[in-house]
C-alpha cells in the first residue's frame, strides 16, 4: 500500500502530521496523527459536556499518550493503548466499540458471561451516539498536544473547560522527560538572554516624552547575528526601529548586486546597515551612507521607504518645490513604483564597506543566478569614514605604562 503524510495546522491549535495508509488489494485504510511540535510546558485536560448530536461532530486530536474518559459509564481508554488519531468524538466511540467487538466471538465460546457483559456495555456506548441524555467526555494529555474543537472560536465555549497543569514526576517519566526536567534548572545562563526581548528606558525623539526601547538579538540564516531596536511612544504615537550589526567590521567590504526580474524578488529579506549605500542604475539613483539608518526589512519595504523619503521632502514635492523639479521627481517616483509592482526590471546594488549588509539568497545554500556578491579591499577614504585609520587596538599603551 501507500502511506501519505500531510503537515497541517489546526486553527487555534498547532501543527500536526497526518499519516494515511490505503491498501488497493483489500481496501483497508487507516489514519494516524503525530504532533509536529515539541512536548508542551504543561499538560492539558479537556472536559466537554456533550448535550447534542452537533457535539458528537467536534474534531478531536488524541495523541498516543492521552487518556480518554466517560465518567458516566466508568469508561476509560488508557494512555499508549491506541495510536494518535485525528477524528471526532463519535469516531472515538466507534473506535472503542470496534476494539471491544473484535474478540467477542472467541469470548462467547470460552466465557459467555463476560461476553454478555461486554455486549451490554457495547450497547450503552452505541446509545451515547444518539445523545438521549448528556454525558461528559474528558481527554487528559500530559504532553499538552491533544485538542478538542471549539466551534465558536475565538469566542468562549461554555460547554468546554480547558485546564492546564504541571506534570507529575510519574507523568514526566512516562513521556521520557526525567533527564530533561533535571537539566532545566541550571538553564538560567547568558544563553537565555538571546531568546528574550530586553527593554530599557529612553526618551521619544519626537516629543521627548519617556518611552521604552525594545532590543532583540536575531540570527539571520546564512549570515550573522544582528540587534533589532524598536521604540514606541505612547504619548505621540511615534514609532521607529533600527538595526545594528551584532558582530565586528568585516576584513573586506561587500558589494551586492541583485537583478530584479520577478515580483517575487520584492519579498527578499534585506539587512541594510548604517554604513551601506544603495544604487539603482536604471533610475540614476543613489542613496548615500547613513541615509534611512539601519533597517531589517524586505526589498519592497526598503524601496517604499525610499519613495516616502522623496515624497515627504517639502523642497522636492511640497509647496516649496519648483515645477521643473516636481515633474522630474514625480517621473522618478512613478518609475520606482513600477519596479515595486514588478512591471519594470532593474538592478539593485548595495555597497557596504563594513561588510555588515545582507540580501537574502532564496536558493540558499545553492548559488542565486540573479544575485552577485563581491568582496573588495576598502580604500583609504572608506577606512577614514569608518574611523579605522586612527583606530589602534594593539600596542597603544605608552612604554612606561606597564611599569606603573
Amino acid at each position: 500500500g501507500v502511506t501519505r503524510l500531510l503537515l497541517t495546522r489546526i486553527p487555534f491549535f498547532k501543527e500536526i502530521i497526518v499519516s494515511s495508509f490505503a491498501c488497493d488489494s483489500c481496501s483497508w485504510s487507516n489514519t494516524e496523527i503525530q504532533s509536529a511540535g515539541r512536548i508542551q510546558e504543561q499538560g492539558v485536560r479537556y472536559t466537554l459536556a456533550v448535550t447534542s448530536r452537533q457535539d458528537m461532530n467536534r474534531e478531536v486530536v488524541k495523541t498516543d499518550c492521552a487518556t480518554a474518559q466517560i465518567p458516566e459509564l466508568d469508561f476509560e481508554i488508557p494512555a499508549f493503548t491506541q495510536k494518535g488519531v485525528l477524528t471526532t468524538i463519535e469516531g472515538i466511540i466507534d473506535r472503542a466499540v470496534a476494539g471491544l467487538e473484535q474478540d467477542q466471538p472467541v469470548r462467547r465460546a470460552t466465557d459467555e458471561e463476560v461476553a454478555s457483559k461486554i455486549d451490554e456495555f457495547i450497547g450503552k456506548l452505541k446509545q451515547l451516539k444518539e445523545v438521549h441524555s448528556s454525558f461528559t467526555f474528558i481527554i487528559d494529555d500530559p504532553s499538552g498536544n491533544s485538542f478538542v474543537e471549539n466551534p465558536r472560536a475565538p469566542q468562549r465555549d461554555d460547554a468546554l473547560v480547558v485546564t492546564h497543569y504541571r506534570r507529575t514526576p510519574q507523568q514526566a517519566a512516562m513521556l521520557g522527560l526525567e533527564g530533561e526536567e533535571l537539566d532545566e534548572k541550571p538553564a538560567d545562563s547568558a544563553e537565555d538572554l538571546r531568546n528574550e526581548v530586553l527593554q530599557f528606558n529612553t526618551n521619544c525623539p519626537e516629543c521627548n516624552a519617556p518611552a521604552n526601547t525594545n532590543m532583540k538579538l536575531v540570527q539571520i540564516p546564512h549570515f550573522k547575528e544582528v540587534i533589532i531596536m524598536a521604540t514606541n511612544c505612547d504619548s505621540c504615537g511615534h514609532r521607529t526601529n533600527e538595526v545594528k550589526s551584532g558582530g565586528a567590521i568585516e576584513p573586506q567590504g561587500t558589494r551586492i548586486t541583485l537583478r530584479i526580474t520577478d515580483p517575487s524578488d520584492m519579498t527578499r529579506d534585506i539587512l541594510k546597515s548604517e554604513t551601506c549605500s544603495v544604487e539603482i542604475p536604471e533610475l540614476e539613483f543613489e542613496l548615500g551612507m547613513g541615509a534611512l539608518g539601519g533597517k531589517f526589512t524586505t526589498l519592497e519595504g526598503l524601496l517604499k521607504d525610499i519613495r516616502e523619503l522623496v515624497e515627504r521632502n517639502p523642497f522636492t514635492l511640497g509647496d516649496s518645490s519648483t515645477p521643473s523639479k516636481t515633474e522630474k521627481l514625480q517621473e522618478f517616483v512613478g518609475k520606482l513604483q513600477e519596479i515595486i509592482e514588478g512591471k519594470a526590471k532593474a538592478h539593485f546594488i548595495m555597497d557596504d564597506p563594513a561588510g555588515n549588509s545582507y540580501l537574502q539568497n532564496v536558493y540558499a545554500p545553492e548559488e542565486d543566478p540573479e544575485l552577485k556578491v563581491e568582496r573588495y579591499e576598502r580604500t583609504f577614504e572608506q577606512n577614514e569614514d569608518l574611523g579605522l585609520n586612527d583606530m589602534k587596538t594593539e600596542g597603544y599603551e605608552p612604554e612606561g605604562a606597564a611599569g606603573r
